[in-house]
């Protein structure tokens, strides 16, 4: 067999990699460190770095450099369900507190809520163009915008779908205030009370809260470590009960961080067709791949109008920027009426900065850089939990947005691991709030989207150390 120069290092890490010294998240060292190290080209280097991704052991992060990706199967059956199709009521503690943030003070490392943190949002381009926007607009800020929101807006966004293979029309689109507005409207348009809907399981709180308001009932289909949203189990859910929707994410679910593949979103909505079911997609992380292009959403797919697709930019640009829209689909002339009846306008302001930013190229230069930084801080955050966390601890490497899940030893007495994190100044989000069924008590979500300072390194060191 044909020896290669690169294996000269590629071997070296290969092992490190298996035997578990170098972890998930571990950052590898550069080509220009490889290169003094070994006396070998860059182009050698460079080779032998692909060869290791084409085997599935690295990830090559943009202005970051090159991470450990390999998980070993345990971790993967750690993290597999075993739920069965069982239809629950949505009742649910009220866990609001444990999914925001508490303002409590700077002795706390909140790693509890799911938006960019002041430091990674583009403060000075958001409050630069809204200045633009009030001297450009004037008083007629202060005026009724059209209720569906501006047409330049939706323009933009429309356009901005298309680049990634998703065909929205300007007559099913509507501007709302923020995500969650959007998702109420879109289970309002396409379920009454009673009505059963499947979610992912795990399932962001939010989502939950919804249906739980509006009295539906729900199936819980587990989310595969390797696949995301489970096929197989919901068709089989779908024969054996009338499910009226289903929820998901299929572009870096919450709390997982999983991209579900083309194949699996053609075949998520062929189910749909045969059973006569609304989609109703979450994209609001669709922006923030760490590697290649950006994913495309099950709308891509969709040629009858059974998918509604939501979005939202507190994710992206700021979490007090409050819009988001809605691809209403078939679903479009009910929807607009819940809208109406929600209110009829949309913050101008919020309207006109957002296009302002999606019509130039500020967004798309504060995306790359966005998600190059998330993307390193996935990574570090993979590391210093693989370093201090007990040894049977999982952890789910995230693909995009800015969520990781991680699975505790069974033994783990939770309860007390959260009083001491409460103890030493940090904040997870307990896994019990991702489910009504209670399956998923001995994990918790870590969200990285901040920069990391000491003090927030040491908590998450010092979480970790509490049980190893």
């Amino acid at each position: 067999m044909k020896a290669y120069k690169f294996e000269l290092f590629t071997n070296t890490i290969e092992k490190n990699i298996r035997t578990g010294i170098f972890k998930p998240g571990h950052k590898l060292p550069s080509v220009r460190e490889l290169k003094e190290e070994y006396r070998l080209s860059i182009s050698t280097i460079q080779h032998g770095y692909e060869y290791l991704m084409i085997h599935g052991l690295v990830e090559s992060v943009p202005k970051s450099g090159y991470y450990v990706c390999y998980r070993p199967e345990s971790f993967k059956k750690e993290l597999k369900s075993n739920l069965i199709p069982t239809v629950r009521d949505a009742i649910f503690s009220n866990h609001l507190q444990l999914t925001t943030s508490l303002r409590s003070g700077s002795k706390f490392s909140e790693f509890n809520v799911a938006a960019p943190g002041d430091l990674l949002i583009p403060q000075k381009l958001v409050l630069r163009t809204m200045q633009q926007v009030v001297r450009e607009q004037g008083a007629g800020l202060l005026r009724y915008y059209p209720s569906n929101g501006s047409l330049q807006l939706k323009e933009n966004i429309i356009k901005r779908a298309a680049a990634h293979r998703s065909v929205i029309h300007i007559d099913e689109l509507l501007v709302t205030d923020g995500a969650l507005q959007a998702l109420y409207i879109a289970l309002a348009s396409t379920c009454t009370a009673g009505d059963i809907v499947a979610v992912e399981s795990p399932c962001v709180f939010s989502i939950l809260e919804v249906i739980r308001v509006l009295n539906l009932k729900v199936i819980e289909v587990p989310i595969d470590p390797d696949i995301g949203f489970d096929i197989d189990f919901f068709r089989n859910a779908c024969h054996h009960n009338k499910i009226k929707a289903a929820i998901l994410t299929p572009n870096f679910h919450n709390p997982t961080g999983i991209l579900m593949s083309d194949e699996h979103k053609l075949a998520l909505v062929t189910i749909a067709y045969q059973y006569h079911i609304a989609l109703i997609e979450n994209d609001i992380y669709g922006d923030l791949n760490f590697h290649g292009t950006r994913p495309t959403t099950l709308r891509s797919f969709d040629e009858s109008g059974v998918v509604l697709t939501y979005s939202s930019y507190a994710k992206t640009l700021a979490p007090g920027i409050r819009l988001g829209w809605l691809a209403a689909g078939k679903f479009m002339e009910r929807a607009e009426q819940i809208k109406f009846s929600l209110g009829s306008t949309v913050s101008p302001i919020y309207q006109e900065t957002v296009n302002k930013l999606l019509t130039g190229s500020s967004y798309d230069r504060h995306i790359r850089t966005f998600k190059a930084q998330l993307a390193k801080n996935a990574y570090f955050t993979v590391n210093l939990i693989s370093d201090n966390f007990p040894q049977k601890t999982a952890v789910l490497m995230p693909s995009g947005g800015y969520n990781i899940w991680v699975k505790m030893p069974d033994h783990t007495d939770m309860h007390y691991f959260y009083r001491q994190c409460e103890q030493i100044g940090v904040r997870f989000t307990p896994g019990f709030t991702f489910s009504f069924s209670g399956a998923f008590d001995h994990y918790f979500r870590v969200v990285f989207a901040d920069k990391f300072s000491d003090r927030k390194i040491e908590g998450i060191k010092l979480a970790g150390q509490l049980f190893k």
